[in-house]
């Protein structure tokens, strides 16, 4: 979950994403030094909305209205071959990333007062963080070793509700994918 503002994360910030536990064994030790979601304890993940609503808002009414929403939508199956980068940052690309989009605007379209990235970027880039605000050749050293442990699948059945309590992420839901 790139925030890319350097500001740390907030307490009663949500998020939601999609675990990717079958890259850990490929981007943890990146993860652990170069990504400051995963020194806050996110597991590798592609963002489906950050930042979602304050834990304030989130009640029963919000948790029945994101498992009618996420439930709707099928489960799938992302690849995982190759790296992409934004200024400073390392990504692996998920593909194809159209039921990632489509999650992500389901949600902003339910909850437009939490546009994907504060409203930050007009297009949104599925992806999986692995570094940020490194330079270039930090890039290209993470990109050499991932090339040996690519590619990879995942299946995407749920979707995790993620708040952050003042020191770390924790997980507080899971939603259910529909059947694909």
């Amino acid at each position: 979950m790139a925030d890319d503002s350097g500001s740390a994360f907030q307490t009663g910030q949500t998020a939601l994403i999609v675990r990717i536990p079958e890259a850990e064994r490929s981007v943890r030790k990146w993860r652990e030094r170069l990504d400051p979601s995963a020194q806050a304890g996110v597991p590798a993940h592609v963002t489906v909305l950050f930042p979602f609503l304050d834990e304030g808002r989130i009640d029963a009414l919000v948790h029945s209205a994101l498992a009618d929403v996420l439930g709707s939508h099928p489960a799938f199956d992302l690849r995982f071959e190759r790296c992409g980068r934004l200024p400073g940052v390392s990504y692996l690309v998920p593909e194809p990333d159209t039921q990632l989009r489509q999650l992500t605007e389901a949600i902003a379209d339910r909850w437009p007062e939490a546009p994907p990235y504060g409203g930050r970027f007009a297009e949104i880039v599925p992806h999986l963080t692995i570094a940020q605000g490194q330079e270039d050749s930090v890039l290209e050293d993470i990109e050499a070793d991932l090339a040996d442990r690519l590619p990879f699948t995942s299946h995407v059945s749920s979707v995790q509700l993620i708040v952050h309590d003042g020191m770390k992420w924790q997980e507080r839901a899971s939603f259910t994918l529909g059947r694909s």
